[in-house]
């Protein structure tokens, strides 16, 4: 969330930021802010002022009773008592106020870098780089996936309905086995780039949605488990990231890079038509996450290597390729910039999101109270950073549909090894 000591200094910013948002009342939710915070420093100055006055009376008391000056230790003591009262309101009046703050914070989302495009809707990404040169002739018998993996028999949509629900299928054969092969593909190019792995829970707690910012935004995207109050997980980034909740870490132990497989739960509901069909859109799917805990000096070089390290797989897989800007409209709750890839499915002839890769800067750490210590013993809110590498649903999407021929689907020179076979065959 923002802090309430960057809304006071660059109130401009943050104004001009929320409006490129398009957030109404911009300036009044700001101030509104600004207010509360004032009421809090005031109940807090006259805490501070009670708490001094109990401390001196408490001696005075002492003195008085040492003295023989009972009568006058009495009226200190009476006096003492209205002030525990006072301090008593004003402890519940501080409470209130600083959840009513909280909560205006919580709901306002991150102000967008310089560089973010105007824009209301995905229709206004900013394209920077599109490598289309190996988009393949299929000639007019092309299939979308989902032709192809019934012809294969490599997924089974009607069995995961059967035994669970739309959005969840089975992987099947030589599916499942390019599901392994992917995941373990990813996580080697992770550990080659200086990601340190790890396996985290895909269950998290209310805690560690607040931090990471899907709760209170995203409910409604996530599945929760009503008897515990935990949450399936949406995507590695929220358990990872949590690690660092309510940590201080010492500047030389900068950067840190986690990645990490699991699969990712998302409801996605209220979205029907050729565009979610297939593996298009689930409710469960693989990923491959990576995740960097920065100084803020290098949090913009650091958005550029990730996106360099997803650049380099989607490169890899052979698969033609865009990058987009996301514009204001477009950008996720928490991030201040974030870039998407997206590769060309031939057989569908449109392109498919397949990593974002995004700076939240001071925001996820200002909630999860992640700061870093410097070398002059100060402290300071680090910066986060996550990136897609890769999601393995449309990225399967591609491989299948750019590489199918007559009776087989060629797999990518650089996955042959980990699955043990060139092509998907009847």
């Amino acid at each position: 969330m923002l802090q309430v000591s960057t809304i006071e200094k660059d109130f401009d910013r943050c104004l001009k930021g929320l409006e490129k948002r398009r957030i109404k009342d911009a300036e009044s939710l700001l101030n509104d802010i600004l207010n509360k915070d004032k009421e809090r420093k005031s109940i807090q100055q006259n805490l501070d002022q009670i708490l001094s006055r109990s401390n001196t009376i408490a001696k005075e008391i002492g003195i008085l009773f040492k003295e023989g000056k009972r009568e006058e230790a009495d009226a200190l003591k009476k006096e003492s008592t209205q002030l525990k009262e006072e301090s008593k309101k004003l402890n519940e009046s501080m409470q209130a106020i600083e959840k009513e703050l909280k909560n205006l914070l919580y709901n306002i989302p991150n102000i967008p870098h310089e560089s973010v495009p105007e824009g209301n809707s995905d229709e206004d990404n900013e394209v920077i780089k599109v490598e289309d040169t190996n988009v393949p002739d299929l000639g007019e018998n092309k299939k979308p996936h989902w032709e192809l993996i019934e012809e294969y028999d490599i997924i089974d949509f009607e069995l995961g309905n059967k035994v669970t629900g739309a959005g969840f299928p089975f992987y099947k054969g030589q599916g499942a086995r390019l599901v392994r092969g992917l995941v373990n593909y990813f996580l080697d190019k992770a550990n080659e780039a200086g990601y340190h792995e790890v396996q985290p829970p895909i269950v998290i707690n209310e805690a560690s949605g607040i931090g990471t910012g899907q709760l209170p935004d995203k409910e409604g995207q996530m599945y929760h488990i009503d008897e515990t109050n935990l949450y399936l997980i949406p995507t590695a980034e929220v358990p990872i990231t949590n690690i660092y909740r309510d940590v201080i870490l010492d500047g030389d132990s900068l950067p840190v890079k986690h990645a990490g497989y699991t699969p990712c739960f998302r409801r996605e509901a209220g979205s029907w038509g050729s565009h979610v069909r297939g593996l298009n859109r689930l409710h469960q799917f693989d990923k491959v996450e990576v995740v960097q805990v920065v100084k803020p000096e290098t949090s913009y070089d650091t958005l550029d290597h990730m996106m360099a390290h997803v650049e380099e797989i989607v490169k890899s897989l052979e698969l033609p390729y865009r990058i987009l800007r996301l514009c204001a409209g477009d950008l996720g709750f928490t991030s201040a910039l974030t870039y998407d890839f997206e590769v060309f499915s031939a057989g569908q002839e449109k392109w498919l999101e397949v990593s974002s890769v995004s700076n939240f800067e001071t925001y996820q750490a200002n909630r999860l109270k992640l700061r870093i210590k410097k070398e002059d013993g100060k402290k300071e809110l680090a910066h986060t950073l996550n990136g897609s590498a890769l999601a393995l649903p449309r990225i399967m999407a591609a491989i299948l549909e750019n590489n199918q021929e007559a009776n087989r689907i060629k797999m990518p020179e650089v996955l042959r090894p980990y699955l043990g076979f060139d092509s998907i065959t009847k």
